[in-house]
C-alpha cells in the first residue's frame, strides 16, 4: 500500500486462521477463541441426533435454560400454567439437567419476528395520541406499548383491540403478531419480535367454531393437490390463529368443540358419548363466552411423548422412562403393538419389559397398560 503497489486480500489475510476457527467452533461447540476457551459459550453447535426419525425431531425442538446444572434450585426445574400447550410434560433429561432442558409440544412455534413500522403507521393513523402532546392530560386513557416502547395513549383501547385482531386474522399484519390488553393497569401491549412461544387455537365466536366441515373436507381432500388448500389458508380465513403465553392470559379458551355444545344447552353434565356407558362424564365449566378452543387436548405433548399408546393412563414417571428409553435405544412401538392397543377390538393388552434399576440379579420389571385381559410382551430394547 505504501509503495503503490495494489492490495492483494490473499497475501493479508491468512485463511488458515478463520476456517479453522470455524472447524473448532463447528465440531467442539465452544463458540468463541481457541485460545480463550473458559470465556466462549458452550453448546452453540451439537451432533444431530439420528438413532430415529422420532429422535431427530425430538433434538430439532428442545431448549435450553441457560442457568448452571450444578445449583439444586427447583422453581425453575417445575411446571408452570403457561407451559400448557407450549412445552411438553413428560418429556426432558433425567439428572442435573431435569426441567432445564425441554421440548417443544407438537404444534407449538417459534416467532421469526417481523417488522414494527407498518404496526407503528396504523396506530398513528387510529387514533393513538404521541406522548409530547399528551404529557399534561387529565382524561383517562391507556397506554400503548409496541415491543416494549411506550408509543403513545389511546382513548378506546377496546376499538383498537377489535380492530388490531381482525387486522391479524385477515392477514394485513403478521399472524405471529401478539395484541394484549392489560385492563387492571390500562395498558395495551403489542410485540412483533422474535422468539416467542406461540401455538394455534381455534377461533370462537359467539360460542361457536368458526371452522367449518368443508374446511376440513377441503384441507383433507386436497393435501396432495399442487397449490391447493392448505394449513396457512385457515390462517388466512380466519379460523385459527397464533397466541402466545402472554396473549393466552387474556383469552378464554374450552377444550373441546363438545364443551361448547354442552355450556350453551344449559346441562351441568355430558358424557363423550350417549351410547357408550363407559364413556367419561364430564363436569360442564359455567364460564361465559369463550373466544378460542383446544384443537386437541393432546397437542400438549411432545414428538416422542405423543407415540406412546394411551399415555394418559399412565403415571408420569412411567412416561418418563418410557421416552428415555425410546431416544436413547431407538425403540418405536410397532404397529402390531398398536393394532392390540386398540380399544375398539374388545380386549388388549400392552406390555413393555424395560430394565429395572433396582431389579436382583438382571431380571427385568414389567410395565404395563392394560385395558382387557389378553397378553402381549415384548422387550423394548
Amino acid at each position: 500500500m505504501e509503495g503503490g503497489k495494489a492490495f492483494d486480500v490473499g497475501r493479508a489475510i491468512k485463511l488458515g486462521t478463520i476456517t479453522n476457527g470455524l472447524k473448532y467452533s463447528l465440531a467442539t461447540g465452544n463458540w468463541g477463541d481457541q485460545q480463550n476457551a473458559m470465556s466462549s459459550k458452550a453448546g452453540v453447535s451439537q451432533v444431530l441426533n439420528r438413532y430415529t426419525y422420532a429422535s431427530t425431531l425430538s433434538h430439532l425442538r428442545r431448549c435450553n435454560t441457560p442457568l448452571g446444572r450444578e445449583g439444586k434450585i427447583a422453581k425453575p426445574r417445575q411446571l408452570h400454567n403457561t407451559h400448557w400447550g407450549m412445552v411438553c410434560p413428560a418429556e426432558t433429561p433425567e439428572g442435573q439437567a431435569c426441567g432445564l432442558v425441554k421440548n417443544l409440544s407438537l404444534m407449538a412455534c417459534i416467532s421469526v419476528g417481523s417488522y414494527s413500522a407498518p404496526v407503528g403507521e396504523f396506530l398513528d393513523e387510529w387514533g393513538m395520541e404521541v406522548l409530547e402532546e399528551n404529557a399534561q392530560s387529565d382524561r383517562p386513557s391507556t397506554k400503548v406499548f409496541l415491543n416494549g416502547v411506550w408509543m403513545g395513549v389511546h382513548r378506546d383501547p377496546t376499538q383498537l383491540l377489535t380492530t388490531l385482531k381482525h387486522l391479524r386474522r385477515t392477514e394485513a399484519i403478521h399472524a405471529e403478531v401478539s395484541v394484549v390488553r392489560d385492563i387492571r393497569e390500562k395498558e395495551l401491549r403489542i410485540y412483533t419480535d422474535a422468539g416467542r412461544v406461540c401455538r394455534p387455537l381455534f377461533v370462537v365466536e359467539k360460542d361457536k367454531l368458526l371452522i367449518t366441515p368443508a374446511q376440513v373436507a377441503r384441507l383433507r381432500d386436497e393435501k396432495d393437490v399442487p397449490g391447493g388448500y392448505r394449513w396457512d389458508n385457515l390462517f388466512k380465513d380466519g379460523v385459527i390463529e397464533l397466541l402466545d403465553a402472554e396473549e393466552e392470559e387474556t383469552v378464554m379458551i374450552c377444550m373441546s368443540p363438545e364443551d361448547l355444545d354442552a355450556g350453551s344447552s344449559g346441562q351441568v353434565y355430558h358424557t363423550d358419548s350417549l351410547y357408550d356407558p363407559s364413556s367419561r362424564v364430564k363436569t360442564v365449566i359455567k364460564a361465559g363466552s369463550y373466544s378460542h378452543c383446544e384443537i386437541h387436548p393432546s397437542m400438549i405433548l411432545g414428538v416422542c411423548a405423543s407415540i406412546i399408546p394411551f399415555p394418559d393412563h399412565n403415571q408420569v414417571s412411567i412416561l418418563c422412562l418410557i421416552l428415555h428409553i425410546d431416544i436413547l435405544n431407538s425403540s418405536v412401538v410397532s404397529s402390531k403393538h398398536l393394532s392390540i392397543c386398540n380399544g375398539k377390538t374388545g380386549n388388549g393388552h400392552l406390555s413393555f419389559q424395560l430394565p429395572c434399576p433396582n431389579g436382583h440379579h438382571g431380571q427385568h420389571s414389567l410395565l404395563s397398560s392394560e385395558t382387557l385381559g389378553h397378553y402381549e410382551g415384548s422387550r423394548v430394547a
